[in-house]
C-alpha cells in the first residue's frame, strides 16, 4: 500500500527540519508527504526549498497573510513557486468588499485549501455557503473538522450524541470537500494504547467516503501523543469497517486525487 502522509509541519524556528523528517517518512515506509506551513510564520521559503531539494516527495500548503492589502498577490507567488494549497481558518475571511476573497482566488489559481478551525465554524450555515459558492475548489478539512481537542491540549472531551460533529459532517453533501483523519490520540485522552475511542472516524467514513478521507500524522505534535508510529497503525486497526481497497485511498489515494506532487 502506497502511504501518503496529508498533515506534517517543518521549520527551522521550531519543530523538525526536513532531513529528520525523512528519516521517520523511510522508517515508516511513508512515500509522500504533505508540508502543512506551520500557523507561526507566513514566510514558506523553507517548505518551498524542501520540495525543490526531493522532487516528487513533497507537496506544499503554503499560508499568507489574509489581511494584508498584498494577500492576493502572495498568494499567486507562492503559487508560482509550486505550492499546491493554502492553508486557512474556517473563520478567516478576506477585507474589503469580497470576504471571500481569498478563498476564491485560491480556487482561480487551480489550488486546494487545507482548512483548520473549531467545530462550530464547519457546522454553520455561513461555512457552507462559502463551500457551495466556490464548486471548483478542493477543501480539505483538517482534524476531523476540530473535534480532535486533544491535539490542542483542550481538557473538555464531546459526549454523545456529537451533535456539532454531526452537523459538520452535512459538508460531505458538497463534493468538492475532503476530510483528514489523524492519530486517534487526538480524540482520545492518555494513555496509550486508548481506550473508549469515539466513533468519529466511523462516522467520517460514513459521510465522506473512503475516497474523500485522508490520513495525515500530524507530526511532530503526534510525537506528544502516541508518536508517529502508532499514529499510523494504530487508526488502520480501529477501522473494520474499511477494507482493504479503502484503505488503500485513505493512506495514499485520496491525497494523491488532491495533490500533484510535481
Amino acid at each position: 500500500m502506497l502511504i501518503v502522509d496529508s498533515h506534517v509541519h517543518i521549520a527551522l524556528h521550531m519543530y523538525e527540519p526536513v532531513e529528520i523528517l525523512l528519516a521517520q517518512m523511510q522508517h515508516n515506509q511513508v512515500e509522500k508527504t504533505v508540508l502543512v506551513q506551520s500557523s507561526t510564520t507566513t514566510d514558506n521559503t523553507y517548505v518551498i526549498e524542501s520540495m525543490r531539494r526531493f522532487p516528487g516527495k513533497f507537496s506544499v500548503v503554503c499560508r499568507v497573510d489574509v489581511d494584508s492589502p498584498g494577500a492576493l498577490d502572495d498568494l499567486e507567488r507562492w503559487s508560482g513557486e509550486g505550492a499546491e494549497s493554502i492553508r486557512l481558518r474556517n473563520f478567516q475571511r478576506s477585507p474589503g468588499d469580497d470576504p471571500i476573497a481569498i478563498w476564491r482566488k485560491a480556487e482561480e489559481l487551480g489550488m486546494s485549501v487545507s482548512v483548520g478551525g473549531p467545530t462550530d465554524v464547519f457546522a454553520s450555515h455561513e461555512f457552507w455557503d462559502l463551500v457551495e459558492a466556490l464548486p471548483s475548489l478542493k477543501i480539505v478539512i483538517e482534524h476531523l473538522g476540530g473535534v480532535g481537542v486533544w491535539a490542542v491540549g483542550e481538557t473538555r472531551k464531546p459526549e454523545p450524541p456529537y451533535t456539532q460533529f454531526r452537523q459538520m459532517l452535512n459538508l460531505a453533501k458538497f463534493p468538492n470537500t475532503y476530510v483528514k483523519i489523524h492519530g486517534i490520540g487526538e480524540i482520545c485522552p492518555p494513555p496509550y494504547p486508548y481506550k473508549d475511542i469515539p466513533p468519529f472516524m466511523d462516522m467520517a467514513y460514513d459521510a465522506f467516503g473512503p475516497q474523500r478521507m485522508t490520513w495525515g500524522s500530524d507530526y511532530p505534535p503526534v510525537s506528544l501523543r502516541e508518536g508517529y508510529s502508532n499514529a499510523l497503525n494504530y487508526p488502520q486497526e480501529h477501522m473494520p469497517f474499511a477494507s482493504a481497497d479503502d484503505l488503500e485511498w485513505i493512506y495514499g489515494k485520496t491525497a494523491l486525487s488532491i495533490w500533484k506532487f510535481a
